[in-house]
């Protein structure tokens, strides 16, 4: 996924010292992820060029089986099409534009809206489990579930049941899209609001 290399920079650049307010925040404003809205089609291509440049990117896929008039084929597609999730400075996003495949940043207008880290890690984690994944409609619910063991611990999302089986859906809430995985009741835990005591 679009891995940006650590900037080297001297500690007298700029009159900034590591560790300073300003070396942290642009550090931090690096490490953040965004949506990019790409050609149809063209999401692991898109993916591959920004990894060329450098870039932390990935568009995870899964792996589904389509009939085909007399046969039946095994299809690669992606879980959220037309988009790659890639980590960059949105002040210096301009090579990410220029990359062939990128239509847009996703964002408010022409400002880039970052992706929540936790949505990105829950989504990396599946996607490297060789679980089975596929699309989920976007869900809106309150109750929310972690789960505790396994190659999925700590991932949390919403808990569905579909034909007797389990499923743990996790959503990228500013794409409006979810992904479902298939899971184990003995791992699952709820998660619950802990009210907030008014002090006396």
């Amino acid at each position: 996924m679009p891995s940006g290399s650590p900037v080297v920079r001297d500690a007298a650049h700029d009159g900034e010292r590591l560790g300073s307010p300003a070396m942290d925040a642009e550090h931090n404003q690096e490490r953040q992820w965004y949506a990019l809205y790409v050609r149809s089609h063209c999401e692991r291509a898109t993916e591959q060029r920004l990894k060329g440049k450098g870039y932390r990117a990935f568009s995870p896929f899964y792996q589904t089986w389509r009939k085909r008039r007399d046969r039946t084929k095994q299809l690669d597609l992606p879980l959220f099409p037309g988009y790659v999730f890639c980590c960059f400075n949105p002040n210096k996003r301009l090579p990410i534009l220029t990359t062939p495949g990128v239509v847009t940043i996703v964002g408010a207008g022409k400002t880039p809206e970052p992706v929540k880290q936790s949505e990105i890690d829950s989504i990396q984690i599946i996607a490297e489990a060789g679980e089975t994944v596929q699309p989920w409609p976007f869900l809106r619910q309150d109750q929310r579930i972690r789960i505790e063991a396994g190659p999925l611990a700590g991932i949390e999302g919403t808990l569905l049941t579909v034909k007797d089986q389990l499923r743990l859906v996790v959503s990228i809430t500013l794409l409006q899209r979810s992904m479902a995985v298939e899971v184990d009741q003995e791992v699952v835990r709820p998660l619950f609001d802990v009210p907030q005591t008014v002090p006396h």
